[in-house]
């Protein structure tokens, strides 16, 4: 049995610095006197209690590295561990929710899955409604470190292609990752500053501009209006659409950038594939709507162009109910929700450079199909591909549609429509925000549901945000047993 000390160590300053940041929205509610500030007070303090308990129970087994058994669980358990706590000042005070319905949407946030379960959010107190932002914007950044520090480390999903790119993380995790840490902090900083300003020159006040740029940032899709961003249309949108792309790209590019070294990321093929795949599909539903929906000038083109950007970067914000485009946007947008962005990015889903690994091995079949005999190495951007990461590849591509299945039978078996089920399951794991349907569709909420079918969702959100092998494998008896 290996030591657990290291995890809690590191759970318990992560719930400190939570708590800490609870008493931010805390200040906002007492200034501007919205009601709900006592609620993040007090959440705030049993959090950091909480967590400085644990930290200083563990503090005598520090290390300067983890295991790859600990790295695991750290991860895991930290994105576990995080909605439970900042779960409380929904529970606790306004919205006055169940503790499932605020957990889920701590979830939500956490994971950047967009998805809400609450409703009239512009009546909400203006703390938790920054709160909400808060939550995705941390998680943005989270999970950019741990798909540079840890996955690539870990094996998961394929993402040892990107070992090396700007960081070696073989070695020490801890110090690496937070080296990490730092260096792609100052460039969300920057991107999240730059979107407040934009958002501000389009016309939003500066609440609203704030909150939408720390959820836009953190490609998270919550919003202060039951509209998404429907309240924000016109100009708003086209700023939303520049950033959700900008923190589609991989964010080490940009550090590389603030380096020196600007042509990786003209360079990258993931990087050109993400983009042209948008451009192409933007010009198409622009077509559609004018062809078949007959919708003329600048409207149809900004509808698709912010919608298909937020879909595909797992956004998740929606300006109109896309589903009233007709069966033929439906399907392409469900489809969208599935692919993702680039790897190292704040977005979800299975990601670009998986589809291109997908398409390179089925291109390297069929030539040893035609040539029994001839040798054919698979390369990505020039490199050639290891055999591993090619299998690590398609093992997560199978693990990906299992799971989705699985998770639809078992919405179905809570009582969920298939459209609703399936949807459902697919945006939670592919951690989009709306599903389709009258009910969790762009123009609804998952506050409906049983409180069955939201746990499950809940955890399919983490599944899906962490690359589902990291979760798995601690259900393995050989993970304990290492």
């Amino acid at each position: 049995m290996f030591d657990l000390r290291p995890v809690g160590y590191v759970i318990g300053l992560l719930l400190v610095a939570l708590g800490g940041t609870m008493f931010i929205p805390w200040l906002v509610d007492v200034i501007w006197q919205t009601g709900g500030g006592g609620t993040f007070a007090i959440s705030g303090m049993i959090t950091v209690v909480f967590g400085g308990s644990m930290a200083l129970a563990s503090a005598n087994s520090r290390a300067a590295g983890l295991t790859i058994q600990q790295a695991f669980l750290l991860t895991t358990l930290s994105w576990f561990a995080l909605p439970l706590f900042a779960a409380l000042p929904f529970w606790l005070g306004a919205p006055d929710a169940s503790y499932t319905d605020a957990f889920f949407e701590a979830m939500s946030g956490i994971t950047t899955t967009g998805s809400t379960v609450f409703s009239n959010l512009g009546s909400l107190p203006m703390g938790t409604q920054l709160w909400r932002g808060m939550m995705q914007w941390f998680g943005g950044v989270g999970i950019i470190v741990v798909a540079l520090a840890f996955l690539p480390t870990l094996k998961v999903g394929g993402m040892q292609l990107f070992r090396s790119e700007g960081f070696d993380t073989l070695g020490k995790v801890l110090p690496r990752a937070g080296e990490i840490a730092g260096s792609i902090s100052v460039v969300y900083l920057i991107l999240t500053v730059a979107c407040i300003v934009a958002y501000a020159f389009a016309g939003l006040d500066f609440f609203d501009a704030l909150v939408l740029s720390l959820t836009t940032i953190a490609t998270g899709g919550f919003a202060n209006s039951d509209a998404s961003f429907g309240a924000f249309q016109g100009a708003p949108e086209y700023v939303a659409t520049l950033f959700m792309l900008l923190a589609s790209l991989p964010f080490i590019r940009y550090v590389q950038m603030m380096r020196g070294a600007a042509q990786p990321l003209f360079k990258d093929s993931q990087v050109r594939v993400f983009l042209l795949s948008a451009i192409g599909l933007v010009l198409v539903l622009t077509l559609y709507q004018m062809i078949i929906n007959g919708k003329y000038g600048e409207a149809p083109f900004r509808e698709a162009l912010f919608n298909v950007t937020s879909i595909l970067s797992g956004t998740g914000y929606a300006s109109v109910d896309y589903q009233l485009w007709g069966p033929f946007a439906v399907v392409l947008f469900f489809m969208l929700g599935l692919v993702g962005g680039c790897a190292g990015s704040t977005c979800c889903s299975i990601k670009i450079f998986r589809f291109q690994l997908l398409f390179i091995s089925i291109q390297q079949q069929i030539r040893r199909i035609h040539s029994p005999n001839g040798v054919f190495g698979a390369r990505y951007a020039g490199r050639p591909v290891e055999d591993e990461v090619i299998s690590s590849v398609m093992a997560f591509l199978v693990m990906f549609m299992l799971t989705l299945g699985v998770v639809a039978v078992l919405l179905s078996l809570l009582g969920l429509d298939f459209i609703t089920s399936v949807s459902g399951a697919a945006t939670a794991l592919a951690n989009i925000g709306p599903g389709l349907g009258p009910e969790i569709g762009p123009a609804g909420n998952f506050g409906g549901l049983p409180d069955s079918a939201k746990w499950v969702l809940s955890f399919t959100m983490l599944i899906g945000r962490l690359e589902l092998v990291s979760v798995y494998v601690l259900f393995t008896a050989g993970f304990w047993r290492g």
